[in-house]
């Protein structure tokens, strides 16, 4: 019965993989040709914007291929308001991958108190219960400007952020980790901080031609839409602060308007985008 039940899923997962493949590689392209033939001057500006979007990476036809087709296709159709939301950024020019010195004093202090908040609740203790049965676990605490109710009540975590928009806590447990992917808009930088000690350099995370290993450096803080992957190949689990502040930028009402829209049309599937997690409250 069960090597039944093991071929039924492979079964499933083989018809699963060729629907995905024949959407992306072939309906997903000829609906494009069809629009880029209807509508032409509209083609021609998603392809500037999309080719100056995708080449702050590291580009290659791997790279050209999964931002059109493939997961940062959402990030292609975004892409005319990411490059409105860099120029207003100006003159803080977008450095893809930060340090917390390289942010405005204000933005930097506030990343300081979270981090230290964090820390004097022991959150790793207290979600270790709750976490270790499933491969990734996501809780939030904060959505995208909004207090989010969880079993575990953080105070701290609720407080007026001028700049902090999303908190939450990502959870890998042992030898898991992510594929290559991209975040989707970029009003907002990710901040994570790893709360436990990992003990070997097989805990990290990938950013273009960056690499940082949680036993090295607990903080790190990038540009989401970049090409990014997360790696747990450790034996133990690896729990990361997971926040999204406002970018600096001399317009920070516009960030904030933007996230506010990101807020309200992203609620209703949040658990849908993080599909692949075990959201808990």
């Amino acid at each position: 019965m069960s090597i039944t039940l093991v071929e039924a899923w492979r079964e499933k997962q083989r018809v699963k993989w060729i629907v995905k493949f024949l959407l992306r590689r072939v309906v997903q392209p000829c609906v494009l040709v069809v629009l880029a033939y209807v509508f032409p001057k509209m083609a021609i500006f998603y392809a500037i914007c999309g080719l100056y979007d995708v080449s702050r990476n590291r580009v290659n036809v791997t790279t050209l291929r999964r931002y059109f087709l493939g997961n940062g296709f959402p990030t292609w159709a975004l892409s005319p308001i990411n490059v409105f939301l860099d120029l207003i950024s100006l003159p803080y020019i977008n450095r893809g991958v930060y340090r917390l010195g390289d942010l405005p004093t204000a933005q930097r202090d506030e990343v300081t108190r979270l981090i230290q908040a964090a820390k004097d609740v022991d959150l790793v203790r207290q979600l270790d219960e709750r976490a270790k049965e499933n491969e990734r676990t996501m809780i939030f605490f904060r959505w995208y400007g909004a207090n989010v109710d969880t079993f575990l009540d953080v105070s701290a975590f609720h407080q007026p952020w001028k700049y902090i928009e999303t908190i939450g806590v990502s959870i890998f447990n042992r030898r898991v980790s992510t594929s290559k992917h991209f975040g989707f808009m970029r009003a907002t930088l990710r901040v994570l901080y790893n709360l436990n000690e990992m003990t070997d350099d097989s805990a990290y995370i990938v950013v273009g031609d960056t690499t940082n290993r949680w036993r090295d450096n607990k903080l790190f803080i990038f540009d989401d839409t970049l090409l990014h992957e997360s790696i747990n190949q450790t034996d133990q689990a690896r729990y990361c602060l997971f926040v999204d502040m406002i970018r600096p930028t001399p317009f920070p009402a516009v960030m904030r308007a933007t996230v506010y829209v990101i807020g309200l049309l992203t609620e209703s599937f949040k658990f849908v985008y993080y599909q692949n997690w075990k959201v808990i409250q």
